[in-house]
């Protein structure tokens, strides 16, 4: 894409990384629309840099105001999902809710229980947390962002959640599976559930059921297994779309 002639929502554009990106923009012949709750630091560099940027008051925590400052930004680009139509905020509440508010609520709930369990083994240890994740954690597709988003954030907290309960002697252990026979992959097409199973390398099938539980008994029973995001995916990488 280039720069010139185009124009860019700039969040926290006032100043900082923001501000530098801006300026950048704009001295490519590009047009900035600066987003950023600091009226006089953003009026300020619009000022400065003339038509090519205009200063739009927003809270990014407000979603009307965040809806209020897209419409003044001329030319703002809009996230899409397959229908080709602005990717619903509620469809993207209710994914997060599932997938990262849910999993933490389990986890959390149940870590007293293990925190006060008795200490096992020469290394002490108490328990271990498995996750799950997907591989659209990391090559997510289109109509995807929400959950590819959910899945990044489970597979994000897997390092800082087993660095905070080390001290208890607890484990965390996330797992991202690829295409496998699931219920979900059952209710696909027959166009959608062949493409998955020509993007895995070998074997060249859709994991099984009894293939995820393998690995997450390993990972129960293996005390170096820590911290750690293991994909289960038979080497498949996933296209942009099917």
């Amino acid at each position: 894409m280039k720069i010139s002639g185009r124009t860019f929502v700039v969040s926290g554009g006032a100043s900082g990384l923001g501000r530098a990106c801006v300026r950048e923009i704009c001295a490519g012949g590009g047009n900035a629309a600066i987003l950023d709750m600091n009226e006089e630091l953003g009026s300020t560099l619009a000022g400065e840099l003339g038509a090519s940027a205009k200063f739009v008051p927003c809270d990014v925590s407000d979603t009307s105001s965040v809806a209020a400052a897209v419409q003044a930004a001329v030319a703002a680009g809009l996230i899409l999902d397959k229908q080709r139509q602005p990717l619903a905020l509620e469809a993207v509440d209710f994914v997060l809710a599932i997938n990262v508010r849910g999993t933490l609520d389990v986890v959390r709930q149940a870590l007293p229980h293990l925190a006060a369990a008795a200490p096992e083994g020469a290394d002490g240890e108490r328990g271990v947390v498995v996750m799950v994740a997907s591989v659209a954690a990391f090559e997510g597709q289109m109509g995807q962002v929400a959950y590819a988003a959910s899945k990044g954030a489970v597979a994000a907290m897997t390092l800082p959640m087993a660095r905070d309960l080390s001290r208890f002697g607890i484990r965390v252990v996330t797992v991202a599976p690829g295409p496998f026979d699931t219920a979900m992959t059952a209710v696909m097409s027959d166009k959608v559930r062949e493409g998955l199973r020509k993007a895995v390398e070998f074997p060249a099938r859709s994991g099984r059921p009894e293939e995820f539980a393998a690995l997450v008994r390993h990972a129960i029973e293996n005390v170096m297994l820590n911290g750690v995001v293991i994909r289960l995916d038979g080497a498949s990488r996933m296209p942009s779309k099917l």
